[in-house]
C-alpha cells in the first residue's frame, strides 16, 4: 500500500522537528547571602524596580561582552527576568540586614509611604576579560524623606568564579549580589 505525499509529511515532518529542536534549557537563579544587620535604618523602604542594561535584559545568561560582541550560554536562561529577579534578591537580602525595617519593591503589591526609596543601576554583570571573575558595576542613590535627604555611592564587585561553568558564574553573580546589598543595607543605614 502506498503512502500519499501529504500523509508521508504528516508523519514525517514532525519528528524532524523532534529531533531539530533544542533541549530544554537549563534555568537558573540566585541566592539570598547573608550578611551584617544593622540595628538602625528606616521604618520603611522603598526598593524601586532594577535599572539594568539593556544588554543584559534578557532571558539568555550574558557570558561575555568582549571584542565588540555578546557572548551567551545559549541554552542556560535565568529562571526569571533578570531585573525582577535582582530586585527580590536584594529585597530579600535587606530584609535580613535592616531588621527593623519594612523593605518591599516598588512592582509589588504592597504600597506604603516610604521612608526612604532606594533606586539601583546594574551597568554590567559578568565574567571579566580573563573568564575568571564575575564584575559587577553598579550606582546606587537613597532619597530619604524625614528628614529629606540624599545620598549615592558607585559599587565595583569582583567575585572570582568557583568552576569556568554557567553555574560557577551564577554562583560568583550571587556573591557579587550579596556584596551589594551589604553596601546598600550599610547607605540605608547612614
Amino acid at each position: 500500500m502506498s503512502i500519499g505525499r501529504r500523509s508521508f509529511a504528516c508523519l514525517v515532518l514532525p519528528a524532524l522537528a523532534a529531533a531539530c529542536s533544542s533541549p530544554d534549557p537549563v534555568l537558573y537563579t540566585l541566592q539570598v547571602k547573608p550578611g551584617p544587620q544593622f540595628p538602625r535604618s528606616p521604618t520603611v523602604v522603598q526598593v524601586r524596580d532594577i535599572g539594568l542594561a539593556r544588554y543584559l535584559d534578557r532571558r539568555e545568561i550574558v557570558r561575555s561582552s568582549a571584542d565588540y560582541k555578546l557572548g551567551l550560554a545559549n541554552n542556560d536562561w535565568w529562571g526569571e527576568q533578570l531585573g525582577g529577579l535582582l530586585s527580590r534578591v536584594i529585597v530579600l537580602g535587606l530584609s535580613q540586614r535592616l531588621p527593623s525595617s519594612s523593605v518591599y519593591a516598588e512592582g509589588g503589591a504592597i504600597s506604603a509611604d516610604p521612608n526612604a526609596v532606594l533606586a539601583v543601576n546594574i551597568q554590567r554583570l559578568e565574567p571579566d576579560a580573563s573568564g575568571a571573575n564575575v564584575e559587577l558595576l553598579a550606582q546606587a542613590a537613597v532619597e530619604f524623606n524625614r528628614p529629606r535627604r540624599t545620598a549615592n555611592r558607585s559599587f565595583r564587585i569582583v567575585k572570582p568564579l568557583p568552576a569556568p561553568t554557567v553555574a560557577g558564574q551564577v554562583a560568583a553573580t550571587s556573591d557579587a549580589i550579596g556584596e551589594l546589598t551589604d553596601g546598600l543595607a550599610a547607605l540605608l543605614a547612614q
